[in-house]
């Protein structure tokens, strides 16, 4: 089989303009079909330039770290700012789990961690269909809960390195992006979990730090915001006086400027479109909350295992289970909490935080939460 090979010699590899376009520089009109030799950013980056082709690709799973082998999406950064772009699925993926348990360990817990943070999207998912009426299949996210908690209960194996262990972990990943592609979009497997990540690793790149992997954010991301609907369950609110509230966009878009830099014009341009900050559409969510709120308090705990329980079984597999652990720090921990919500136009818990006004208050909670359990 004649083919042509491809490496990239970057010690960090960004999915950007520059990385993407190398790619298609070394490419060859010959070949009628692209392989992807490794995981998530070297998936991301064959998956959209094979789109764009107009070929089949396929990809070679060199380590469980991400949940994006078979989903319709390829998550790049365009202008700084981490966006997902429509591509296609692969001809197949191909995983040797002999291969896949010899892969870091670091990369192994990042996939557990993509794999826990579904617990926190798919409650946003349900979030966003009680208050706003969005799409929801309940088969669909079943069968990702189920996955899940496959995975749990073979957690302790794991590091082990059990093959049939890192099989579950890798068919969680597979089914996640299998989820997507039935959806149409990332909904069931990313929620204000990911849009946590997403601030973080802009943040890093921006910094020209070097890149925490994927799952590892989204692990931390999942504590955070489960720990964040732990505390939603003992609010009472005076809806009359939160419909009252004003919104200081001058000062949301210089918090923006400040804190997203280059980026910013993407999200200020998201917001216009969007209109997730629109005072009418806020009291619009808000009569729905006040009316659903038994209904919501009964799905938040019917919903989540206890922040403790994650942090429990992620730390004894040796994942980082605090920001402090990866180089985040309070103050960017409280910036991803008011300001996260804006990489998408998506409805999460974050959201809910801005509407009831508790956005700036939980970002303090949960840096404090974090900073005491790093100090400790």
């Amino acid at each position: 089989i004649s083919y042509k090979k491809y490496i990239f010699n970057e010690k960090e590899l960004i999915p950007d303009e520059k990385t993407l376009g190398s790619l298609m520089m070394a490419f060859s009109r010959d070949c009628d079909v692209i392989v992807a030799v490794g995981s998530g950013t070297l998936n991301d980056l064959c998956k959209f330039s094979s789109f764009q082709l107009g070929l089949d690709y396929m990809v070679f799973a060199t380590a469980p770290s991400m949940d994006g082998f078979v989903s319709i999406g390829a998550a790049l950064i365009t202008n700084y700012v981490k966006t997902t772009y429509q591509a296609h699925v692969p001809l197949a993926v191909i995983g040797d789990t002999d291969i896949l348990a010899a892969a870091p360990m670091e990369m192994i817990t990042a996939g557990l961690g993509d794999i826990l943070g579904k617990y926190t999207c798919l409650l946003d998912w349900k979030m966003a269909h009680i208050i706003t009426g969005e799409y929801y299949c309940s088969h669909i996210a079943d069968m990702v809960k189920e996955t899940v908690e496959i995975v749990v209960e073979e957690s302790t194996r794991i590091k082990d390195r059990n093959p049939e262990a890192i099989k579950a972990v890798t068919e969680a990943l597979v089914l996640s992006g299998i989820a997507m592609s039935f959806v149409g979009n990332s909904r069931p497997a990313s929620g204000s979990e990911h849009h946590l990540s997403h601030y973080w690793e802009m943040k890093f790149q921006a910094e020209g730090k070097k890149p925490i992997l994927h799952g590892i954010k989204v692990g931390i991301g999942m504590i955070a915001v489960t720990k964040m609907y732990e505390t939603l369950e003992n609010e009472q609110f005076d809806f009359a006086s939160l419909k009252e509230r004003s919104f200081d966009y001058a000062a949301w878009e210089k918090k923006v400027k400040d804190c997203y830099q280059d980026a910013a014009p993407g999200i200020i341009a998201l917001e216009e479109k969007a209109q997730k900050n629109n005072l009418d559409k806020r009291n619009k969510r808000l009569a729905i909350l006040e009316e659903k709120w038994p209904e919501i308090l009964r799905t938040i705990k019917e919903s989540l295992p206890s922040s403790a329980e994650m942090e429990k079984l992620l730390a004894s597999l040796g994942a980082p289970i605090n920001p402090a652990q990866i180089g985040v720090s309070s103050e960017l921990v409280e910036d991803a909490v008011i300001l996260a919500k804006e990489v998408r136009d998506r409805f999460t818990l974050l959201q809910v935080l801005w509407d009831t006004g508790l956005l700036d208050e939980y970002a303090k909670m949960i840096a404090a939460y974090f900073g005491e359990k790093a100090n400790c």
